[in-house]
């Protein structure tokens, strides 16, 4: 209790909550951003259903990460070296979450792509996505981006209970953010293409960081933050010229 109420009235403990909190923030929109495209994929019926029980587990999945940071902390430590690269199990699961962002993007690219009698095709066959799929493939992006989100909390501050409440901050406003982000996806064609663009990107990047090339998260989002902007300009032009 006497840890807490020192934590409580310590500004340098208020600072690095407010940074750690921003910083998850912006490292969920990746999350957010696939969960939105995936669950779009489903009957409008189910689709709030998965987009809360996805963001559950991401919370569900980083409190629990948080109870074995020191297992977390050894994630970084080298486990074999290839070619001279040490690869360590936080580099695996990254080349792995960024081959699966990669090949998911690609693929709804070819379907959007496509003419419309093949994607009748593709919904009637290999792309038809079900409620335990998407779950599944959520479940799976939830612990790249998790393991990252917890990496990233552990080396700006050592004191649990500010991570916890970082962590569940960020994920609330995820779950508030989910619906009306995948809905403005959903109403607007382009954006579907863009946002693909960025897991695209954001895949790419997963890759290189786990091959030890070092990415900043600031080019990274200020790139989707120009393009979406970009984007945003066409859209009123197109609006304007339809009235």
């Amino acid at each position: 209790m006497d840890y807490l109420i020192e934590l409580a009235v310590s500004p340098a403990a208020w600072a690095a909550l407010v940074t750690l909190i921003a910083m998850e923030v912006v490292l969920g929109i990746d999350n957010l951003l696939f969960i939105s495209i995936l669950t779009n994929k489903l009957p409008p019926d189910i689709r709030p259903r998965a987009r809360r029980i996805g963001i559950g587990l991401a919370l569900i999945m980083r409190l629990g990460l948080l109870s074995t940071v020191a297992i977390i902390v050894q994630l970084t430590e080298p486990v074999f070296t290839l070619f001279d690269q040490p690869f360590s199990w936080r580099d695996m699961i990254l080349i792995g979450g960024g081959l699966f962002l990669v090949w998911k993007a690609t693929k709804e690219i070819h379907h959007a792509m496509a003419p419309p009698d093949e994607q009748d095709a593709m919904e009637g066959g290999s792309l038809s996505m079900g409620f335990g799929a998407a779950i599944v493939q959520i479940l799976i992006l939830d612990l790249v981006f998790s393991v990252d989100s917890i990496i990233t909390a552990v080396g700006m501050t050592d004191h649990i209970p500010i991570m916890v409440i970082a962590v569940i901050v960020a994920v609330l406003t995820m779950l508030f953010a989910a619906g009306p982000l995948a809905n403005f996806i959903n109403r607007n064609p382009s954006i579907v293409m863009l946002a693909l663009g960025f897991l695209l990107l954001i895949g790419t990047t997963l890759i290189a960081e786990g091959f030890g090339a070092h990415v900043s998260k600031g080019y990274i989002y200020t790139a989707m933050a120009f393009s979406a902007g970009v984007e945003m300009l066409n859209m009123i032009q197109r609006r304007r010229h339809a009235a």
